[in-house]
């Protein structure tokens, strides 16, 4: 019997990539409010995708505890992800005491309002930003022993001038307000992209090749 798979996201972008891949899954998006105790996003995205992983993984196995007669004892694995955008502060990278330059980032979530949503775009415009996706893998095994694996993807975007009627005709599409740095890059904003240098599909939210890597490192086949 293979993996049950649980997607802990209700985005419907990382379930039309599961798709793509063609996997079976069933989604049940966490609802644990979200703590960030990190400040660079490459631990940021995955301080939060383990939460959200580790929340759906408890509420199954407690379930699985209290009602044993209605469940039946399989592989599971549930997938977490978190993906946050990121702007290289200028003149503001630091070195440390092993003599490596680390840049500082101002980190973009999803816009509050539509005024935060053009804040966020006009900072994007005519600029480079980094897109970093968290990925977590949560097994729990037939007998209840409870494992994960978690590791994040990079990618590089660079937008050309984007002007503010643009902008603003962006923000009355609704496109930008349940996004991440208040764009989809597989939406009406792809037509501002000047360049990426990474994995398109991570941008998009789930960087599915390398997901289908790592599973493949750990033994895990789905």
């Amino acid at each position: 019997m293979g993996y049950r798979i649980v997607l802990a996201s209700k985005s419907p972008r990382r379930k039309e990539l599961l798709e793509k891949i063609g996997l079976e899954f069933e989604i049940w998006p966490s609802k644990v409010e979200e703590v960030m105790t990190k400040t660079s996003p490459e631990e940021v995205c995955v301080e939060l995708c383990r939460q959200k992983a580790l929340d759906v993984a408890s509420q199954i196995k407690t379930y699985s505890e209290e009602h044993p007669d209605l469940t039946t004892p399989q592989d599971i694995l549930v997938i977490g992800s978190d993906t946050i955008v990121a702007i290289p502060k200028v003149d503001r990278s630091e070195e440390s005491s092993d003599g490596a330059s680390h840049t500082q980032y101002d980190l973009l979530g999803k816009p509050k309002d539509t005024s935060d949503a053009k804040r966020m775009l006009n900072m994007l415009s005519d600029n480079m930003h980094s897109v970093f996706t968290g990925v977590s893998f949560v097994f729990i095994s037939k007998e209840g022993r409870v494992g994960e694996y978690s590791f994040f993807e990079k990618t590089d975007v660079y937008f050309y001038p984007v002007d503010d009627d643009d902008i603003d005709q962006y923000i009355e599409s609704g496109e930008p307000m349940d996004k991440a740095g208040a764009y989809g890059i597989q939406g009406e904003f792809l037509k501002f992209v000047k360049k990426i240098d990474g994995d398109f599909y991570n941008v998009v939210g789930l960087p599915v090749s390398r997901m289908w890597y790592e599973l493949s490192n750990l033994g895990v086949k789905i």
